[in-house]
């Protein structure tokens, strides 16, 4: 017996329903081409994951059907191939629609397509509610299981389980699949990249092969979508629990895989590591932000510091040297090794750079505000209009050009409210928002000993790395001036806020009470600052998103 499979690790984009159709339709022709029995897309593949209160929208559901249609009926003239595709889909018993809750009959569903028809249709059963997720707003869920044959070359017949995503993490639906007489498992999916989440990927996927004694193939989407990425890396398992084949991580794919006598096998494409994937993964979501959403390019505030370094390494790998400007802002606290760092940079990387200095707007604002300001000492208001003159400017040269703002904030700053409203918030992206401080050290470094995209080594440097960070708002200021050491705040922060354990319990781990309370306290009480804050890549398995929902108006206080 001998079984060739494809998967289309492929970006979709959502709601390019006509688009996502034509890109399903070639991958089947190519896949047939190679000789290909199956052909696997990912989890709403037709539609794009996730198309969010899209699916609470009837004309939105009667366009993928019309899609689903088009696949169909220009994929007729592959014999014998097999096309799973992931879609939106009534079922015939459909009740009435409601606009804030599941629609009835409303399902995450795959279609099994071959020579033109709609052969078996399953609908997903573990519908997902946490996180970044949201499917039992928009699902019902499933009840039964799905099982076809697929026929190979020598003729051949193997009888394949299918599973959408969160089923696979449970026992149940492969059960049931094995017991309807599956022999192989295919699991189509949209799970959303994390720090880590391959590994525990391949790991829950190995004990659901041990559950039921069949091989296993993981087809994975790729790209990013709003604060979401999707990082590919599909791959497949043997009976055994051997890994036998892996696509590549963050790049598109039709990866070939063969089911034989002697299991599954295909390429094995080697991990990464923590740096390579979160570097990838902040690349692709800043280029697919910027390109699906049609922006012609993107600037940012180039600061001499190490947040704008590494997002300006970021934006150019991403769009290259010509998309990319920066604009250095200096104030009468501007030091001037940050002038000559910042031309430094942008010199190495090839991009446009300008410098405009905010002195006279700064001066201008101070006597605009000297008679309601006398008697008072200078402190944060001053510092917060510098920041806020700066998020103008930049925001006066996007609407005149066109290029997206992107904010240099890291996770630490998002956290403790060390940013400024309407300041160095102000722009459309957020790129490190998801990044804390101690991981932007670690993340440069890796940047300037890798050139993973040819875009010039060593981008950033090394004063930039090695001085210690300071907004430049007032003298001699210092980021510790403010905050707890990094390496303490961001073990704070990633317990408290990202693992949910109470301030007692990170005191009792070792970390001084002091600081603990201080950081839980700045946590909640700049809710209302995230809250306005751009969206930006989500890297971490919590972050301040779509999967951190606490008030802005709370008396909690532990």
């Amino acid at each position: 017996m001998t079984v060739p499979l494809c998967i289309a690790q492929l970006n979709f984009v959502v709601g390019d329903l006509q688009g996502n159709a034509r890109r399903i339709v070639d991958a089947a022709r190519e896949a047939h081409a190679r000789g290909a029995r199956l052909l696997l897309t990912p989890e709403l593949a037709l539609c794009g994951y996730a198309a969010e209160d899209l699916f609470l929208r009837p004309a939105f559901i009667d366009a993928c059907d019309d899609a689903l249609k088009t696949v169909a009926r220009e994929t007729a003239g592959l014999s014998g191939l097999h096309i799973v595709v992931g879609h939106p889909a009534r079922s015939s018993a459909a009740g009435s629609r409601t606009r804030s809750v599941a629609q009835p009959g409303l399902y995450n569903a795959a279609s099994v397509i071959c020579d033109g028809v709609v052969t078996h249709r399953y609908a997903k059963r573990e519908l997902p509610n946490y996180q970044v997720f949201d499917e039992r707003r928009y699902f019902a869920p499933g009840h039964t299981p799905c099982v076809f044959e697929v026929a190979g070359a020598d003729g051949h017949k193997v009888r394949v389980g299918l599973l959408i995503c969160e089923d696979a993490w449970f026992h149940a639906p492969a059960a049931d699949a094995k017991a309807a007489g599956a022999e192989l498992l295919v699991v189509i999916n949209a799970s959303p990249f994390h720090a880590g989440k391959g590994g525990e990927r391949e790991a829950t996927m190995r004990e659901r092969v041990a559950d039921v004694g069949l091989p296993l193939v993981y087809a994975h989407l790729v790209g990013g979508q709003d604060e979401i990425v999707f990082e590919g890396r599909s791959f497949a398992l043997n009976a055994d629990g051997s890994l036998a084949a892996r696509a590549p991580s963050f790049a598109e794919a039709l990866f070939d895989l063969t089911l034989g006598p002697q299991g599954l096998s295909g390429v094995l494409t080697p991990e990464g590591s923590l740096e390579s994937d979160l570097w990838h993964a902040l690349v692709l979501g800043v280029r697919d932000y910027i390109g699906k959403n049609g922006f012609p390019g993107a600037l940012l505030g180039l600061s001499g510091g190490i947040d704008s370094a590494l997002v300006l390494a970021i934006a150019v790998d991403a769009l290259g040297a010509d998309k990319v400007r920066a604009v250095m802002m200096p104030s009468p606290y501007t030091a001037d090794i940050s002038w000559i760092d910042a031309r430094d940079m942008a010199a190495r990387l090839g991009v446009r750079y300008d410098e405009i200095s905010i002195r006279p707007e700064f001066e201008a604002f101070k006597a605009s505000l000297a008679a309601d300001f006398a008697g008072c000492k200078e402190d944060t208001t001053e510092e917060n209009i510098q920041a806020r003159i700066r998020g103008t400017l930049l925001m006066a040269l996007s609407n005149k050009f066109g290029s997206i703002v992107l904010t240099t904030g890291n996770k630490s700053e998002m956290a403790t409210g060390y940013c400024t409203l309407y300041g160095d918030m102000a722009g459309g992206f957020a790129v490190i928002k998801d990044v804390a401080k101690t991981l932007v050290f670690k993340l440069a470094r890796w940047r300037n000993a890798n050139d993973p995209y040819g875009t010039g080594a060593n981008p950033i440097p090394d004063r930039i790395i090695t001085r210690p960070p300071s907004a430049e708002l007032r003298a001699d200021q210092k980021d510790q001036d403010s905050l707890p050491e990094y390496d303490v705040l961001d073990a704070i922060i990633e317990r408290y806020m990202e693992n949910d354990m109470e301030p007692a319990q990170i005191v009792a781990a070792g970390y001084p009470k002091a600081a603990v309370d201080q950081v839980v306290r700045l946590i909640r009480i700049n809710e209302y600052k995230r809250r306005q804050s751009p969206v930006g890549v989500r890297v971490t398995h919590r972050g301040f998103g779509k999967d951190w929902r606490y008030p802005i108006t709370s008396k909690y206080r532990a």
